[in-house]
């Protein structure tokens, strides 16, 4: 299962710790143990070229290696540098670059909404224990990372993430649709690398703060007249944005939105994170936060190191875990009537904008029954996806891409 590498002289008996095996040495009073790890996964289907009949079976390799010293140093291969030193995952990692460098590297910071509470440090809101610095956000507006692509001449997208999920999963939509459009993808507040605020200072995550926040966003980013695209669990708080500010906005395309009488509770994957006590502890492990969610949402599984990517926040702060469980809870408490709010914005006497909706048909939280129901009652267009699941596009990007593309010409003709 586990190849150990020797890193000092002597050598110890394996130990197991958790998923893997480890030997360890010992050299100048410290303890080295360097793992090498062969774990297997088992999902249906296949990014590439749809459903198998036999589940797909991937192999992820990672190293690890801690030192058992006074400072307690952990280093495992993810593309991080320093931990909070408050998240159960932190620590010191390595420095090697990888997707998610690459990712940002495309992007840029940009400062919008304002925080409010002072200039105290974040504490986390379970044990008010002071967070290290990756936790801390800047002191007068809080900072959102997006990516900017094609020419802002033509007609303006903006594509929104949903929950929990970040602007990455857009990266193949984007290469779709830049030639022909400019196409802005944004890390919401508390996911990516845009700022995460802790709950009581100056964010709190509901709806209506979401609403808000998007609106200064797009006002930094001096965006009008846009498509907005919106995916999953965020589609009520972008709604709302399109409610109060429907001037700016051409058309709303939803993806595998929440949107029918059936779609009113979290599913447990996320709902986990709402439970007291328990909901921190599982938002601070990436396996946890990151992976169950994105891949209890449909029939696929995620590459490794795209995984690392959506990992990444979990790995380097505790304040990703907290923002996750300050979501999952106002979600948990407000989806009813965010469903109920939606279903009334969008309806024909309200709503006089260009309304589409892109639906992966094997989504395992959203169920399709009624989908077809709602599109008619607003007189949107459905596109159905058969191979595709709730995290549309991460699961076919291109065909996401294509599909927006199709609805986007559609609008422009008419």
């Amino acid at each position: 299962m586990a190849v150990a590498t020797q890193c000092g002289t002597a050598v110890a008996p394996a130990i197991r710790v958790r998923d893997f095996v480890a030997k360890c040495s010992y050299s100048g009073g410290q303890r080295c143990c360097l793992v090498d790890v062969q774990k297997r996964f088992e999902g249906v289907g296949s990014r590439r070229g749809g459903v198998r009949s036999a589940p797909l079976k991937r192999s992820m390799r990672t190293r690890a290696m801690y030192v058992d010293d006074d400072n307690e140093d952990y280093l495992i291969d993810a593309p991080v540098s320093m931990g909070d030193g408050f998240s159960f995952s932190g620590g010191k990692y390595s420095d090697e670059l990888g997707r998610a460098d690459e990712w940002f590297a495309r992007g840029k910071m940009v400062k919008a909404y304002p925080v409010e509470g002072g200039l105290e440090k974040a504490k986390d809101p379970l044990f008010g224990l002071a967070m290290g610095e990756a936790s801390q956000t800047s002191t007068d507006s809080f900072r959102w990372f997006y990516v900017e692509e094609g020419d802002r001449k033509n007609p303006t997208v903006v594509l929104a993430h949903g929950f929990p999920s970040q602007a990455y999963s857009y990266r193949k939509v984007m290469a779709e649709l830049s030639p022909d459009y400019h196409v802005v993808a944004f890390d919401w507040l508390g996911f990516g690398f845009s700022d995460k605020p802790q709950p009581k200072y100056g964010f709190n995550y509901t709806t209506d703060e979401y609403a808000t926040a998007l609106k200064l966003l797009v006002n930094a980013l001096d965006l009008s007249n846009f498509t907005l695209a919106v995916q999953g669990y965020f589609v009520p708080a972008a709604v709302q944005f399109a409610k109060n500010n429907e001037d700016m906005v051409k058309q709303l395309i939803l993806i595998n939105p929440p949107i029918t009488d059936r779609h009113q509770r979290l599913p447990s994957s996320l709902a986990a994170f709402s439970t007291f006590l328990l909901g921190e502890v599982f938002a601070q492990d990436p396996l946890k936060a990151s992976d169950k969610p994105l891949t209890d949402c449909g029939p696929y599984i995620l590459d490794e190191e795209d995984a690392m990517v959506y990992r990444r926040p979990y790995l380097t702060s505790g304040a990703s875990g907290f923002a996750l469980v300050a979501l999952s809870r106002n979600l948990k408490n407000e989806l009813k009537e965010s469903v109920k709010a939606t279903k009334e914005i969008l309806s024909p006497t309200r709503w006089k904008k260009p309304v589409s909706i892109i639906w992966g048909l094997k989504d395992r939280w959203l169920d399709f029954n009624g989908v077809e129901d709602f599109a008619k009652s607003i007189n949107a267009r459905l596109v159905q996806l058969p191979q595709v699941g709730h995290h549309a596009q991460e699961d076919f990007g291109e065909e996401v891409g294509k599909s927006l593309k199709s609805l986007l010409k559609r609008v422009s003709v008419v």
